[in-house]
């Protein structure tokens, strides 16, 4: 396990500062980046974009009433075979992405093609490719380094636990972020604090679709979806905010301890990635974390 815990703006524990595959953790930078864009006026949150039948909005939240090629089992044996990348194209077609599962807006579905299409609005928007985008709108503003966009499996090489299977980055269609533990705590520390967009947009993002959640397995209690943000009551009791990710080879988890539960405490943000397909485990492990130092902070108890 490699983790990170962040207290008020400053790191306060490192394991290593290895990069590590940050999986759907991406997801929120995805959604920052382009809200960013929605702040500079490039963007519109609620206006459908030429050709589509539903928002920004919607595809941030998972309401578009997009599949996800995640659920294929034509994919997931692609991808152990060690296949080549489906081209976008074949990606859409074999998801039949263009059926949608229900109207924008009356359901929700958790789906990688929509993050993909997110992806592409951010390039146009923006004028540059996405590891640009995110350097200019996200991650410079906030002073985070360290992070890249991994487009070949020699980039996964020199991540912590490596690629042995020689894994292909480009099967994560919206792309897939490796960097330190460090910087994603950072990140969402940054995020949550208000560094980054105006309060009306984090407000927005921060705004949860309620969901039904039911694992054993898992440390949540409830769960809800904001605008590429996990949020939701866990344990040790508390409200939890960030994002889960996984993928062949390791699981990761970045969350704060938000809201009453630690008022008067500071801010607590924690990563926690591992070698293992265990999301319940470092989702557990990241809440422990930020649990942990705020009940030992000042003001406490």
């Amino acid at each position: 396990m490699i983790s990170a815990v962040v207290h008020d703006g400053a790191v306060l524990t490192v394991d290593c500062e290895l990069p590590v595959p940050w999986w759907s953790f991406g997801k929120t930078v995805l959604a920052a980046t382009a809200l960013a864009l929605v702040a500079e006026g490039r963007l519109s949150l609620d206006e459908p974009p030429e050709g589509r039948g539903f928002s920004l909005r919607q595809l941030l939240q998972h309401r578009a009433g997009l599949a996800d090629y995640g659920s294929l089992p034509a994919y997931h044996r692609a991808v152990e075979a060690r296949e080549a990348p489906w081209s976008p194209a074949e990606m859409t077609t074999r998801a039949q992405a263009g059926t949608p599962l229900f109207a924008p807006g009356t359901g929700w579905s958790y789906s990688n093609i929509g993050y993909w299409i997110v992806r592409n609005l951010i390039e146009a928007a923006a004028g540059a490719p996405l590891q640009q985008a995110m350097a200019r709108l996200t991650f410079a503003p906030l002073g985070i380094g360290g992070v890249k966009l991994a487009t070949t499996p020699s980039d996964l090489d020199e991540t912590a636990w490596g690629n042995a299977d020689g894994y292909h980055p480009e099967w994560v269609f919206h792309g897939l972020l490796i960097g330190p533990a460090s910087s994603a705590a950072l990140f969402l520390d940054q995020l949550l604090a208000g560094h980054l967009l105006p309060a009306h947009l984090l407000t927005v993002m921060r705004e949860a679709h309620a969901l039904p959640f039911a694992d054993p397995e898992r440390p949540w209690k409830s769960a809800g979806y904001g605008l590429g943000l996990m949020i939701g009551r866990g344990e040790p009791p508390g409200q939890y905010i960030g994002h889960t990710g996984g993928g062949p080879g390791s699981t990761a988890a970045v969350y704060q301890l938000v809201g009453e539960d630690h008022a008067g405490r500071g801010r607590a943000t924690a990563a926690a990635f591992a070698p293992v397909p265990a999301p319940g485990m470092v989702e557990r492990h990241a809440m422990k974390l930020a649990h942990a130092v705020c009940a030992s902070s000042p003001g406490a108890g």
